[in-house]
């Protein structure tokens, strides 16, 4: 690899979200991040770049990437970008990806409590309610943006990029999580509009396992139509961690119909 082919993969990864370039003696680049854990090699190859994800979310990543990216090249866990935008529209993606995949919401969230917090006479950081509120302010706000980066912006369903319109949804309610890591797991919700996230939350509509809206029968069929749902609907797609928390939004769906 020549000096300049490496300087353009360099700025490629830079520009980004992967602006640490990492050692290796071998013909390719390997680039990181401090801001998220993923890692990736660039080898080049005559105009291809072949991008390897190398880090502990790899294989995560490259399920995620192959459902955003279905019409790029791919050998085993290896994918084939046929110039450096297409390898750039690659990284941006893995980046946003790794910022909101589970664990690193995570830990960027502990992170800023504690920023927070350190905003307090310490005489109030001893109240718990005010940590409390602390916490889910900061982690409601988590959730919002990795469900933003992980959707790319648009409904998970309609695919409408309006953020303002946009609500996190979660699968698994806010107070019935049994820790924090299930509460910011990206996978415990979805990106919705403002009307269908008002149904979800109320468990008025759900989703089989297969994505396929289901409305509920309390629902008439004059107001199916005044809200849109009159016609079939399907999420964008669907990861298998989101079925466990789908299967509790479900039950919870079925347990509402009856009580209907």
């Amino acid at each position: 690899m020549n000096p300049l082919d490496r300087a353009l993969i360099e700025k490629a990864g830079n520009d980004n979200g992967f602006e640490n370039v990492l050692p290796d003696e071998r013909e390719v680049v390997c680039l990181g991040s401090a801001r998220h854990r993923a890692q990736v090699c660039i080898a080049q190859q005559s105009d291809l770049f072949e991008i390897e994800f190398t880090s502990v979310v790899a294989g995560q990543l490259s399920a995620e990437l192959a459902r955003s990216f279905p019409d790029v090249e791919r050998k085993n866990s290896t994918f084939v970008a046929d110039s450096l935008d297409e390898l750039a529209q690659l990284l941006r993606r893995a980046a946003a990806l790794a910022h909101a995949l589970p664990n690193q919401v995570a830990l960027d969230f502990e992170t800023q409590v504690s920023k927070e917090l350190k905003q307090f006479p310490s005489v109030e950081i001893q109240n718990t309610e005010v940590e409390r509120i602390v916490r889910q302010r900061v982690g409601q706000q988590a959730f919002r943006q990795a469900l933003m980066e992980y959707w790319g912006g648009a409904c998970a369903v309609t695919g409408v990029a309006l953020p303002e319109i946009l609500r996190a949804s979660h699968a698994k309610p806010w107070a019935e999580c049994v820790s924090d890591a299930e509460r910011l797991d990206v996978f415990n919700g979805f990106l919705l509009n403002a009307n269908l996230d008002a149904l979800f939350d109320r468990f008025l509509i759900t989703f089989s396992e297969d994505g396929d809206l289901m409305v509920s029968p309390s629902i008439s069929a004059t107001t199916k139509k005044l809200l849109g749902l009159d016609k079939p609907m399907q999420l964008r797609w669907l990861a298998h961690e989101h079925q466990l928390y789908l299967e509790f939004h479900r039950a919870r769906f079925f347990g509402s119909d009856e009580s209907n």
